[in-house]
């Protein structure tokens, strides 16, 4: 009997519903204080996580959901990245 192998979700910090963790862009605070985009999803730090829908980027941004998950203020670079990254695959 093959065992079946549990896919990890998180919930997006947009639209709150919850997905594959591989699905989703992940944005990260290291340990230092230095907040960037983890495409590994292997990064250590605290991680928020949003689907690749300018939707639900913008809804989580306008919210400020980014920072209040990660304790920290995001510069604005990094959600330039968030949001070139999202158009490009969508």
């Amino acid at each position: 009997m093959q065992k079946i192998k549990k896919i990890p979700e998180r919930r997006c910090s947009g639209c709150q519903q919850s997905f594959p963790k591989n699905e989703l862009l992940r944005v990260v605070r290291s340990p230092e204080g230095e907040v960037s985009l983890d495409f590994t999803g292997k990064k250590s730090g605290r991680g928020a996580y949003v689907c690749k829908k300018l939707s639900c980027f913008s809804k989580a941004r306008k919210a400020k959901r980014f920072e209040r998950s990660l304790d920290t203020t995001i510069p604005d670079e990094v959600y330039e990245q968030m949001e070139s990254e999202i158009r490009e695959n969508e």
